[in-house]
């Protein structure tokens, strides 16, 4: 069996109307890209005007990439860091309180590489609820990190991670158990 190059590169796998969002959206970025940091609420503006979802207190940093704004969900005092890259080519949902820290990326989509043709597959991916993607990991498509769990710094994550598990390496791999501390404890 070969690649059927010439139709995976004709493929149009998105509407005429996200072609028209995604080139709108390029042009609307300088704007989010060149606000000064405290400018929160100006890029949660700019964010929702193309239709991304976020919940109070939401914080991007204007050195994030979002691929896709509609198809970004936020939920209340999430957090996404510098160089962080949000290709969201399927939906991706970031839960309440959880942080993405700079430089990670997380994957909301790929290609299917057992049709000669590569369709796109927009799979998105789900950060569950005061769930840490720490700096430089990598999460992948159709992943789900559960509510509580970290991924360790560079960690590349190709299935689900448990709630409140801590994973860490290449693949990924469970190294404990997130146990929180009272505020009050040391």
């Amino acid at each position: 069996m070969t690649l059927d190059i010439d139709t995976a590169r004709a493929a149009r796998p998105y509407s005429r109307r996200e072609y028209l969002g995604r080139v709108l959206w390029s042009l609307a970025a300088p704007l989010f890209r060149w606000s000064p940091r405290p400018l929160f609420g100006w890029r949660n503006l700019l964010l929702r005007v193309f239709g991304a979802k976020l919940g109070r207190g939401a914080h991007v940093d204007p050195g994030a990439r979002i691929e896709i704004p509609w198809m970004l969900t936020l939920g209340d005092h999430a957090a996404i860091g510098a160089g962080v890259w949000v290709y969201n080519l399927g939906p991706i949902r970031i839960g309440a309180r959880a942080t993405v820290s700079h430089r990670a990326h997380l994957c909301g989509g790929s290609h299917d590489y057992a049709d000669p043709t590569l369709p796109l597959l927009r799979t998105g991916l789900v950060v569950g609820d005061d769930a840490w993607i720490c700096s430089d990991a990598f999460v992948g498509p159709g992943v789900a990190v559960g509510a509580g769990a970290v991924v360790g710094a560079a960690a590349v994550v190709m299935r689900d991670v448990a709630p409140w598990s801590v994973v860490a390496g290449n693949p990924a791999r469970v190294v404990k158990q997130r146990v929180m501390r009272s505020a009050a404890s040391p």
